[in-house]
């Protein structure tokens, strides 16, 4: 359908400057790159459309009058025998006016075969590329940060929404064109890594403790380090003698001191941060999550002081009276609720920094590594005003390449009993988190009594688990906050990760069976010509959306439009199979059953690609 597209606005293109012409309107002649096709929203209106309320200005004319207006050329063309664009109109298909539109309902028999033969062409490369054959992003050079762990703690399901969303985004951007730089900060220094450090030393040094010597993923083991700082502190639940207050201090003179280069400090938290990040990349690589490069805060921050410095030296910052340094960040964040001026403080009466410390140092050293046309941080909305005070700071320091820079904000998400608290331990350990949806799934394969079947239950548990958590959490729009649902993401049935997977098998075992059956795929034009069923017709429609697809979700970096497609293509499939068997009308026609294995194979095809950007594994058995 895809030349359909570029015919329709050949056809529309003449036609809008043939009435422009007859009836004198002013303005330019109309070229075919300002005419636009979409899908009506309903499928009795048509196949194809075109809208026209880009000529209502230039023409003086309300866009449904100018649609009427060329519906009548259209039609005068086909009555007449004349050619539009060098075309026969009649040729594409039938036209009406409806509304603002001019819309078009195609014949089927060569859209179907131009949507299908594209599709075997270009096999994983479709949905890639515009009508024109180019990318829609070109070879853009787009930087992708996200995850951005804490090396005092474990990933939590907050840090899942937050990986599904960057890796999910960068492969978008990648399919569109783009050449994705995929970037990470650890935030491996400042007060709450000394927290954790500080509960070591008073629990666990002296006994010789060690992730190994305990059984435990270094990372969990450094996050229970964490939680016991904070009971330590606050003492015991109605019990206030037990609190020590005076671990606040010892754990910012530790800060202090690892920002001096105190060697049994540094010692310490090369130990404990190498424990940490050991544990979290392989939750990383067990989710399919990746970078290109790793950038560390300990490494940045220093580079965030000088920039502090100059930005001294230039006035553009100011040393308070207690010694700080600090901004005046009005202008980004507007006044305070009593009216009074916004300060941003950028380093510590102390002179130790702060997370905008390290960030400004960070952005310096990524633009300097990396020349991009675009950085995505992929941060939750709680730092809305962090981000916008950041982009302010650096269009103050005269860096052009801020303009550059986007926050792609997404929502909370939480529990159905409530949100998450990492001091208190009331987070939900990412790992723990998959390990449950995977005894989960693997008791559904054992009741459903598919455990031969699927061959290694193990693994396909494993990515049935990660299925269902990263499609759930990506199925909503990132603005929204969310609560994750774990018996609801594992459904196999609904509008899940795991049904999109059973759809996956379903079709490679319809593609096996036909195999074992001596039928092969037939794409030529008189076999796909007999595809003129409605659920054949609706299914081909459904899979010549997935350019379109692909370029909303890289323009608008929302994946939850590839999930919402994935889930229209699976019903449009399964009503297909449903009215269209393919198996057993091989005895009564074999070029229609090789006709639709034709269908279902190109059906998998994008099935597999879109899954893929929403990070879903596919499965051949289930």
């Amino acid at each position: 359908m895809a030349d359909q597209k570029e015919t329709l606005r050949l056809i529309i293109t003449d036609a809008i400057n043939e009435y422009k012409n007859t009836k004198a309107l002013p303005g330019d002649a109309v070229t075919i790159e300002s005419v636009r096709v979409e899908n009506p929203p309903k499928p009795e209106m048509g196949d194809l459309g075109c809208p026209m309320f880009a000529l209502a200005k230039a023409f003086r004319m309300a866009p449904p009058q100018i649609a009427q207006g060329v519906y009548e050329v259209i039609e005068n063309a086909i009555s007449s025998g004349k050619t539009l664009g060098g075309i026969e109109p009649s040729s594409l298909g039938t036209f009406s006016a409806v509304g603002p539109y001019v819309n078009v309902k195609l014949n089927k028999a060569s859209a179907v075969g131009d949507v299908l033969k594209a599709i075997i062409d270009q096999k994983e490369n479709y949905g890639s590329l515009l009508e024109n054959g180019t990318s829609l992003l070109n070879g853009q050079k787009i930087m992708v940060e996200y995850s951005s762990p804490n090396t005092n703690k474990p990933l939590h399901l907050g840090h899942m929404r937050n990986d599904a969303l960057g890796e999910s985004v960068s492969r978008i951007l990648k399919k569109a064109g783009a050449d994705v730089f995929r970037t990470i900060i650890v935030n491996n220094r400042g007060i709450h890594i000394c927290k954790s450090m500080l509960a070591y030393k008073l629990f666990h040094e002296e006994k010789g403790d060690t992730p190994e010597s305990l059984g435990m993923k270094g990372d969990h083991f450094v996050g229970q380090c964490y939680v016991e700082f904070d009971k330590y502190l606050k003492g015991e639940k109605d019990r206030p003698e037990t609190a020590h207050p005076e671990a606040q201090t010892m754990a910012e003179e530790m800060l202090v001191k690892w920002e001096q280069g105190d060697k049994e400090v540094r010692a310490l938290w090369e130990k404990m941060n190498r424990w940490t990040l050991d544990g979290v990349k392989e939750t990383y690589e067990r989710t399919g999550v990746g970078f290109e490069k790793y950038y560390f805060e300990s490494d940045t921050y220093l580079l965030g002081k000088e920039v502090i410095d100059r930005g001294l030296e230039k006035g553009i910052f100011y040393k308070a009276e207690d010694g700080s340094v600090r901004m005046d960040v009005t202008e980004a964040s507007g006044k305070s609720k009593d009216g009074e001026a916004q300060e941003k403080v950028l380093l510590r009466k102390d002179g130790t920094s702060v997370y905008i410390t390290q960030d400004l140092g960070t952005a310096l050293k990524r633009h300097e590594d990396w020349n991009y046309n675009q950085m995505v941080y992929v941060v939750a909305s709680e730092q809305n005003y962090h981000f916008k005070v950041l982009f302010y700071i650096l269009k103050k320091l005269g860096y052009e390449w801020a303009e550059k820079l986007f926050h792609l904000s997404y929502g909370m998400v939480n529990l159905p009993n409530g949100r998450m608290k990492s001091r208190e331990g009331t987070v939900v350990d990412a790992d723990d988190l998959i390990d449950s949806l995977k005894e989960d799934a693997i008791k559904a394969i054992n009741e459903r009594g598919r455990d031969e079947e699927v061959g290694d239950v193990n693994d396909v548990s494993e990515k049935v688990a990660i299925a269902a958590l990263h499609y759930y959490l990506l199925q909503v729009s990132p603005v929204k906050d969310m609560v994750f649902n774990p018996a609801e993401s594992l459904s196999f049935t609904g509008n899940t990760g795991p049904y999109l997977q059973y759809m996956g098998a379903r079709i490679a075992s319809v593609l096996r069976k036909a195999g074992e059956q001596g039928l092969t795929l037939n794409s030529s034009d008189g076999a796909l010509s007999l595809l003129t069923h409605e659920s054949e017709w609706t299914l081909v429609k459904a899979l010549q959306k997935f350019p379109a697809v692909v370029g909303r979700a890289a323009e608008n970096l929302d994946p939850s439009v590839v999930a919402s497609y994935l889930y229209d293509v699976s019903k449009s499939f399964s009503a297909f199979y449903r009215d269209c068997p393919i198996l057993s009308a091989a005895d009564e026609n074999k070029t229609l059953a090789e006709a639709r294995l034709t269908l279902a194979s190109c059906t998998l095809t994008v099935l597999k690609e879109a899954m893929n950007l929403v990070c879903v594994p596919f499965l051949e058995r289930m």
